[in-house]
């Protein structure tokens, strides 16, 4: 009978190594493929999207529509001017009021609050993030209209009902900050303590080592969150159907109601599908909702790597 070889040490290190390597390997297509499907995914949305704009596009001129103020679909006229530039005054406003209330809360949580008080205010935070945006239009509804149409907006000199530009900027503030807050805590955290004890081993006060060092070193981070919240103002839907008035027309003033390129979508999209130019239109402004957000996402890639190069510690 022929005797049987146990493998040797070296040859069950080398065996175990080939294992390894194939799962390595394997591992690697995985990914790899999970990030071309990615890609092939958002090119298929773009080429979908364009594909269903080229009826508008072939009778329509593209620079007459976005510069003009008439958007009554019935009579074949699509100017988009009014819910752009009602899309950039929600986005501006939002950003401007919601922005410096994240920055400052992030910088409380990781910096000054300590115990139950950081405990209390972060599960705060979260719980605010997890609330569906459909539950703040109602809220707003009840309250923040009200209150802009009767006592805000008379005490600046304007006439409102309530429903406007302001008011959905307020709300949508409320509704993106705790996610700029949960970013941006998380990119102060993420320092080392070394910084911290070195700027404060040299002289420097808390604030001062706050705002020289580690506003500085975690700004990549911080710029990542207002980007986030940027995406999610640009985009945003329920709240601004609630919210803004639903009229097409350019605002001459903060509490004037408006349009948003994402109500403009949700506000014809049912009665008006079944006209095949309507749909084509509509499309297109899903198009340009994907181009803008995808050339500031593009954008601030760039601007983020400058920031890491130029802040790094």
């Amino acid at each position: 009978m022929g005797e049987t070889t146990e493998p040797t040490g070296s040859e069950r290190r080398s065996e175990r190594l080939g294992k390894r390597l194939r799962r390595e390997r394997l591992s690697s297509y995985w990914f790899t493929g999970a990030g071309y499907f990615a890609i092939a995914i958002f090119a298929l949305i773009v080429l979908t999207l364009v594909y269903e704009t080229l009826p508008l596009l072939s009778d329509y001129s593209l620079v007459q529509m976005l510069t003009s103020s008439n958007w009554d679909p019935a009579q074949n006229e699509f100017g988009f001017l009014p819910a752009i530039v009602g899309t950039i005054y929600v986005t501006a406003l939002t950003m401007l009021m919601g922005t410096p209330i994240a920055i400052l809360a992030a910088i409380y949580i990781a910096e000054y609050a300590e115990g139950r008080s950081k405990v209390f205010v972060s599960s705060f935070i979260d719980v605010l993030a997890a609330i569906p945006s459909v539950i703040f239009g109602l809220v707003a509804l009840i309250v923040v209209v009200p209150f802009v149409g009767d006592y805000l907006a008379p005490a600046v000199g304007s006439g409102a009902t309530g429903l406007g530009i302001f008011t959905v900027s307020l709300v949508m503030a409320i509704v993106v900050t705790p996610f700029m807050i949960s970013l941006a805590v998380e990119s102060l955290e993420a320092l080392p303590d070394e910084l911290r004890e070195s700027s404060l081993g040299v002289g420097a006060t808390k604030w001062e080592t706050i705002r020289s060092v580690l506003l500085r070193a975690a700004g990549p981070g911080i710029f990542s969150a207002v980007l986030l919240g940027f995406g999610r103002v640009f985009g945003a839907t329920i709240v601004p159907a609630m919210l803004i008035g639903g009229q097409t027309q350019i605002p001459d003033s903060p509490f004037a109601t408006g349009q948003t390129l994402p109500t403009l979508i949700v506000n014809d999209f049912g009665e008006l599908m079944s006209l095949p130019i309507t749909q084509s239109a509509l499309i297109f402004v899903g198009l340009m909702l994907v181009v803008v957000v995808w050339l500031f996402n593009f954008s601030a890639m760039v601007v983020r790597s400058r920031l890491q190069r130029r802040w790094q510690y």
